[in-house]
């Protein structure tokens, strides 16, 4: 029994491997390009990419499941089509790549995102409408990805779907957009922060409540993953303590990060690199709290305390020598 992870040398790939590992599970990995998240693992690792066809049929010969979290995160909107091309165009070519290849189950990865999250006043779960005409296209492409493996459901494809909140944690290889904010936090290069608040969920607890979905998960359902809302004033304090420091002190209204957000916005698309933040962004730190209570109930979801998560993202930096220091204020 061998389970196909794509996007496996991403922050939640490289966990979800190791989780996998660790239940005895044998391990295929489509490998786009680097791969040293999986260095010393036991895992075959085979070449492809989610927009080549033919790479996919064979990476799913004779795989049981498969594990899609391959998946282009994007603040600066569309991104030349790349978006599309991998939330949207991806999404469907793996989707019938493992219909083809009759396998047990598919857990597509998507996101919270792919809900509309301004809708209110309640909370925001699976029952949600999908993101508006003028919402993030990020949010409009991970909707649109559900949407084509839906499409292969009904031919005949056993999937489910998980929608993970904003991830952090250990096994940052990347390091990811939030991993940055915590090395970035200790090297005493946050001056402000911007008021607003997400929700975040421990990668750990995600890879377990995803291999939690391919045992459990009824077909076709869809399953929010989350952890624990928190406000950014929240997340520099508990990256405070672990610190010992004290951190910013300035906290930039929303209304001001607003005005300034077209800036930074044409920052983005003229150079290439994503900025301090953007119009996209901030949308994101104005959403409504995520309800994981079908996660919890169906698969177990169970969420540690932010503190925990907080701490071991701390001490794997150190233990990867991406952190020399534990701070710099």
């Amino acid at each position: 029994m061998t389970a196909l992870v794509t996007g496996a040398t991403g922050h939640v790939g490289s966990n979800l491997v190791r989780a996998l590992l660790e239940q005895g599970q044998d391990v295929r990995a489509l490998v786009h390009s680097q791969r040293h998240a999986l260095d010393g693992l036991d895992v075959e690792c085979v070449a492809g990419n989610v927009g080549d066809p033919p790479s996919l049929d064979a990476a799913m010969r004779g795989v049981t499941d498969v594990y899609h979290l391959a998946g282009l995160i994007s603040i600066l909107g569309e991104r030349g089509g790349e978006v599309a091309r991998v939330n949207i165009d991806g999404v469907a070519a793996v989707a019938k790549a493992a219909r083809k290849a009759g396998v047990r189950r598919m857990v597509h990865m998507s996101s919270c995102h792919a809900f509309d999250l301004d809708w209110g006043p309640g909370p925001i779960d699976e029952a949600t409408p999908r993101p508006k005409s003028g919402d993030p296209f990020y949010n409009r492409s991970k909707a649109l990805g559900e949407a084509a493996v839906r499409k292969e459901i009904a031919l005949g494809l056993d999937a489910v779907i998980v929608n993970p909140t904003g991830v952090i944690g250990p096994c940052d290889f990347g390091p990811s957009r939030m991993g940055r904010f915590f090395l970035a936090f200790a090297r005493g290069n946050v001056p402000a922060l911007i008021d607003g608040g997400f929700d975040f969920v421990d990668v750990r607890d995600l890879a377990a409540s995803t291999i939690a979905a391919a045992k459990l998960g009824q077909t076709g359902e869809n399953y929010l993953l989350g952890g624990h809302y928190l406000h950014i004033r929240e997340v520099a304090r508990a990256a405070a303590l672990v610190l010992g420091v004290r951190g910013p002190r300035v906290v930039s209204p929303m209304w001001a990060a607003r005005l300034a957000a077209p800036l930074m916005d044409a920052f983005g698309r003229i150079t290439g690199r994503e900025p301090l933040y953007t119009s996209e962004s901030l949308h994101a730190l104005r959403a409504g709290r995520i309800c994981s209570d079908r996660a919890a109930a169906k698969l177990g979801h169970a969420p540690r305390p932010v503190a925990d998560t907080v701490r071991d993202i701390y001490e794997w930096f150190e233990r990867a020598k991406l952190l020399s220091r534990r701070s710099a204020w």
